[in-house]
């Protein structure tokens, strides 16, 4: 068997970034050759990208629906806890669930005047932009997976009034449990209520930071490969 232990154990940059490079030098230097390998997991990667926009939606039906909860509440008298702090929590999933579906759909704003101004300015200055805006989404998305891991261990709580039952937080957990364990623990959790762990709510911030790195590396590729730059609806300024 092949001992696969000095390449896991690389450093992590080389994970998060030599070796994205890399595979964007290969298809630099392929070019259109690498196409029919790669349409298929761009067919994949752009129904990924369709389903974080359709779950931002979700969450900003979500926002409305608290709001017009929270004044039902106050027409009738009944109290209604943690339903400022839960829009809050859905507008930031909504946020970040929406960057690599805007990205791919050409609703960030990028100014364009200087990449217009040569056809030799519009492909290289643009795939340096874009290799620049990988680099530093990645960068987020490491810190920001960082960040939750570091809420997890320090058993971080929100000091509102937001209360979610235990059976949810453990239902969370479970991806870092091993499958055998799951019945275990959702049966040794309750329904009564505790304050919300800081990092479910920061679950969004990780998931649509890493959606959006992935989706700029994807961006690059499809330059390298095809010429063009798949993002042809934007806002120019």
């Amino acid at each position: 068997m092949r001992d696969w232990s000095p390449v896991m154990g690389l450093p992590l940059w080389v994970w998060l970034f030599a070796l994205p490079s890399a595979i964007g030098v290969i298809c630099l230097i392929a070019g259109p050759r690498m196409e029919r390998l790669l349409r298929p997991l761009w067919r994949v990667l752009d129904g990924v990208y369709l389903a974080s926009g359709v779950v931002s939606a979700g969450f900003m039906v979500t926002i409305l629906l608290l709001i017009v909860a929270q004044m039902i509440a106050r027409w009738t008298g009944v109290a209604l806890p943690g339903t400022t702090e839960f829009a809050g929590y859905a507008m930031a999933a909504t946020s970040f669930f929406a960057l690599c579906h805007a990205l791919t759909r050409g609703a960030h704003i990028r100014v364009s005047i200087i990449l217009n101004s040569t056809r030799f300015l519009k492909r290289w200055l643009d795939v340096f932009a874009v290799f620049g805006a990988a680099v530093i989404a990645t960068y987020f998305a490491r810190y920001a997976i960082k960040a939750n891991i570091f809420s997890e261990m320090l058993n971080d709580r929100t000091q509102g009034q937001d209360q979610i039952p235990e059976w949810v937080v453990t239902l969370f957990s479970l991806p870092g449990r091993a499958i055998g364990e799951w019945g275990q623990a959702m049966s040794g959790s309750s329904s009564e209520l505790v304050y919300t762990p800081v990092w479910i709510p920061q679950l969004a911030m990780s998931i649509g930071t890493v959606l959006l790195a992935i989706a700029l590396w994807d961006t690059l590729y499809r330059m390298l490969v095809t010429g063009v730059n798949p993002i042809v609806s934007e806002v120019v300024e």
